[in-house]
């Protein structure tokens, strides 16, 4: 069982690089530059292998467990891109980061 949560964070981990990835190929003049620079194709790869790695743990953890710990990719990326790209990160952004991991903890402790 443990090799499926192993799946699910690595996979986590996977789709936070992507996305940070992505945004860094995002500074292009055009969309085309954009979909050929290199950090954008590692980017979607990585989210590829995500995806991959997210079918295998659901394999034998529950959607009701494994999705909502996917979604701790979502503060993980708004932290980063505060810190990494000096995006604007207020108290709204704090509190639903907050309600986001108070959610998988409860989730994942029952």
């Amino acid at each position: 069982m443990m090799v499926y949560y192993v799946a699910l964070g690595i996979g986590i981990v996977a789709g936070i690089a992507g996305q940070i990835l992505l945004k860094t190929g995002a500074d292009s003049p055009d969309f085309v530059s954009q979909l050929l620079r290199p950090s954008t194709l590692c980017g979607l790869a990585l989210y590829a292998s995500a995806a991959f790695l997210y079918l295998i743990a659901l394999r034998k953890i529950p959607v009701s467990v494994a999705f909502p710990s996917v979604s701790l990719s979502c503060a993980i990326v708004a932290v980063l891109g505060h810190f990494l790209f000096g995006e604007p990160f207020g108290i709204k952004q704090i509190g639903g980061i907050a309600l986001i991991m108070g959610g998988v903890v409860l989730i994942n402790q029952g």
